[in-house]
């Protein structure tokens, strides 16, 4: 099998680097890091043989999200047949999920909070965010029900994901679980972040986030119509700062071009798709913290406005907010 003859060649440090980042995202030492933590969880026998080699699959795997290719495909070049196929990407995505927790983690606690403050502080003055937030949209076919609920604003069906980063581009939070039709604000309302900042989790330090979301104390949105110097000045400045979630997700996509629309859709189930986009999330953190560079980044992305947010004013937002710009 071709998969074979490469994994003889990687571990006898055969191929450069470059080429295992071009086609794996990823570099030797890394890869077999990824295999050994996944190992446990992929080491299964069937009843019948030895399932297929851990290395495979999440070579296999990786493939597959950093190109998109179509599995027929992929297993034609592995020399897997495309049984086989499906049956390892699912288990491979599953087990990436499942170590999710070691990598994405948002900053409750005052320590971490401290450090990315003073890294977003760097970008532009603005202080105390310990996180940028938006949403994104990954492609999709239609599926065979509940159609029209994936429909997006810019009439293609796509899930509605949510990103949150610290000023390095590392994901502290991501959810993808609604359809495309939903708004921006709901899928924050509705998210385990967002229960806990509205709770008061978190007492000194706010998120930034575009108009598309609601203000509130722990989230700040820009003006809609800033008329002195003061409010142009924060405008700017939040408008900056909050820049760093849109490069994150162009790494995102950039790096795992599966979830990009400009290589077509993912032509499967929702709730696989699901799990392809909360994979892809600790795979981009796992390269943030081993520094494997990306050569490549295309441009921003170009997503759905979310549509006007219509939740009412939130008084000790406003004043927070005006206060700020008072700072600044």
């Amino acid at each position: 099998m071709a998969v074979l003859a490469l994994l003889e060649d990687i571990a006898n440090g055969r191929i450069r680097n470059e080429r295992l980042i071009s086609r794996f995202r990823f570099p030797r030492a890394i890869l077999l890091e990824i295999c050994t933590e996944l190992g446990p969880g992929l080491e299964r026998q069937t009843a019948r043989s030895h399932a297929l080699p851990v290395p495979i699959q999440v070579l296999t795997t990786l493939g597959f999200l950093a190109t998109g290719s179509f599995q027929r495909e992929l297993a034609d070049r592995s020399g897997m047949s495309q049984g086989a196929l499906s049956r390892a990407i699912p288990a491979v995505l599953n087990g990436i999920i499942r170590i999710s927790a070691r990598y994405i983690r948002f900053p409750y606690d005052a320590v971490n909070q401290a450090h990315i403050k003073a890294q977003f502080a760097e970008i532009a003055g603005f202080p105390n965010v310990i996180g940028a937030i938006d949403c994104t949209h990954i492609a999709i076919k239609a599926p065979s029900e509940g159609e029209y609920v994936y429909m997006n604003r810019k009439h293609f069906h796509s899930l509605n994901v949510q990103v949150i980063c610290d000023a390095q581009m590392r994901l502290t939070n991501i959810v993808a679980r609604w359809p495309g039709s939903t708004h921006d604000s709901f899928v924050l309302t509705n998210s385990s972040v967002g229960n806990r900042l509205e709770a008061g989790r978190v007492c000194d330090g706010w998120l930034i986030g575009d108009s598309g979301y609601a203000l509130r104390p722990w989230l700040l949105t820009p003006l809609a119509n800033p008329l002195t110097v003061r409010e142009q000045r924060y405008n700017n400045i939040h408008a900056r700062t909050r820049s760093v979630v849109e490069r994150a997700i162009g790494q995102l996509k950039s790096r795992w071009r599966c979830l990009d629309r400009s290589g077509g859709m993912l032509l499967y189930h929702p709730e696989k798709v699901c799990r392809i986009v909360q994979a892809c999330g600790v795979l981009h953190n796992i390269a943030h913290r081993h520094g494997v560079p990306l050569r490549e980044v295309m441009a921003l992305p170009d997503d759905p406005d979310p549509g006007p947010n219509n939740a009412q004013p939130n008084a000790e937002a406003i004043r927070t907010r005006q206060q700020l710009i008072a700072r600044i």
